[in-house]
């Protein structure tokens, strides 16, 4: 508790929480739970005890139970991805998310695919939505269609030009349907494949696979776009060679015009008209290259990309990452205009369209689907990913109480445990102390970053 200079800025509540919980009973036993979680911005209390015992001899090897913490309660980490709502998890969640891309790029056989994925045809698609007005923008070298040239983090970026003739209520209709869009892409991604190699879809079925990972990312008017790794599997996936015929550029065609294809009409709906609504004529598809071999766009690029927005959603833009109720809210919030008005269209609509539960997701713009989702052979699984952590832990733990391993045939203990939900956060002098230890994680991370490059060439120096 040293941090003088930071502490000094502190709002008086704050400070005075900070004080007693510095002077307080167990205060290195909280600094180490907070620690433990990774300065978790909203940790779940647990209280409960576990047991370890000898099935034989009944005899107990370990014991633990919260009476003996501060409070009585152990902080675990909330698991939230999204950034706004804790760093320090949605950090862990974009971790996962990288290696679970990167599997499916590159393999490996603690990942549950073959390496020899590499050689298969796969791309980076960006499917994005349509027009719904002008808006302003940095075209290239040119000025904007205002007039002005606008620096890169302006506010007024991705905002209508003329508020009054923009389609805000087309633009959130197009958000609420986008995962519908996105499922029928994948339907006519397949017949369109078949079309082009000249067979039908029962022999394209036999012949080949098609997988997938994608993530949804916000543009700065607040439309959903994919990015997505598409990838040609053989007929067992990701184990077996495609087919001869499914080269890379057939790919490329087919998700063009399987993109082209799509349509999902929405009826008309009180003073709303009828609607068809596709994707947008901004379709980007690049290939990806193994091994970094001269490739602007490499697995590890693209791994990286997708993770990062994994953790994020329409906060970008300038709303808030919980429900909104009404619009006097948004007044309240102090969203920005062009978010609420999009919030507010979707309130506006939700009498109109209730199945649609818009008033539900007005928050995030009208998107009421999955940001992060892949195919079943894609590549390994969140779950499987989380279990290892989560046995590398407990492993580690089995060492420091000298347990045995319960998975050993030879091993005879027996574990009982009881947890129970006890509440979830922090006070406000828990919140600043967890901050601080956030942040001097995330340092002690770049500098790892930064002295890794050059631990890498001391050993190829050395070899």
């Amino acid at each position: 508790m040293n941090d003088a200079a930071t502490m000094a800025g502190l709002d008086p509540a704050t400070l005075t929480d900070v004080l007693r919980l510095a002077g307080s009973y167990g205060f290195d036993r909280i600094q180490e739970q907070i620690r433990r979680t990774g300065g978790c911005s909203d940790p779940i209390h647990l209280q409960g005890s576990v047991v370890v015992r000898d099935k034989k001899t009944r005899h107990v090897l370990h014991s633990y139970s919260t009476d003996t913490e501060p409070g009585g309660r152990l902080r675990v980490a909330c698991g939230n991805r999204r950034a706004s709502r804790c760093p320090s998890c949605a950090w862990t969640y974009a971790g996962d998310t990288y290696h679970l891309i990167r599997a499916g790029l590159v393999g490996g056989p603690a990942k549950g695919t073959p390496d020899t994925i590499r050689d298969h045809p796969r791309v980076f698609a960006t499917l994005t939505a349509p027009s719904f007005g002008r808006v302003h923008n940095r075209p290239g070298n040119r000025p904007c269609a205002c007039g002005a040239r606008h620096p890169e983090d302006a506010p007024e970026l991705g905002t209508a030009l003329d508020p009054a003739t923009y389609d805000y209520a087309g633009a959130v209709l197009w958000n609420n349907h986008a995962s519908e869009l996105w499922r029928y892409f994948t339907i006519y991604l397949r017949r369109e494949i078949a079309r082009a190699a000249g067979i039908t879809q029962k022999a394209a079925h036999e012949q080949s696979r098609v997988s997938f990972g994608k993530v949804a990312e916000y543009q700065k008017r607040g439309a959903v776009h994919f990015h997505a790794v598409i990838r040609f599997d053989g007929p067992e996936g990701p184990g077996s060679p495609p087919p001869a015929w499914a080269t890379l550029d057939l790919l490329t065609h087919a998700i063009r015009a399987a993109a082209a294809r799509v349509a999902v009409d929405v009826p008309a709906a009180g003073d709303q008209p009828a609607r068809t609504l596709g994707w947008g004529t901004q379709l980007d598809v690049q290939p990806i290259g193994a091994f970094a071999d001269g490739e602007e766009i490499t697995e590890q690029a693209v791994a990286s990309y997708v993770a990062k927005y994994a953790t994020k959603a329409a906060e970008t833009t300038g709303t808030v990452d919980r429900r909104i109720g009404s619009k006097e809210a948004l007044v309240l919030l102090d969203v920005p205009d062009h978010p609420a008005r999009l919030i507010a269209a979707c309130l506006d609509l939700h009498a109109l369209y209730p199945d649609r539960k818009l008033r539900d997701w007005a928050h995030m713009l009208g998107f009421r689907g999955h940001f992060s989702t892949k195919s079943r052979r894609y590549s390994t699984t969140l779950g499987a990913l989380r279990q290892v952590r989560a046995d590398y832990r407990a492993a580690q733990q089995r060492q420091a109480l000298g347990l045995p391993d319960p998975d050993d045939e030879e091993a005879t203990t027996l574990t009982l445990a009881h947890w129970t939900y006890a509440g979830h956060g922090h006070t406000p002098g828990e919140s600043w102390l967890a901050a601080n230890i956030r942040r001097d994680i995330q340092h002690n991370r770049e500098l790892a970053r930064e002295e890794l490059p050059g631990l890498l060439a001391m050993e190829g120096a050395e070899a």
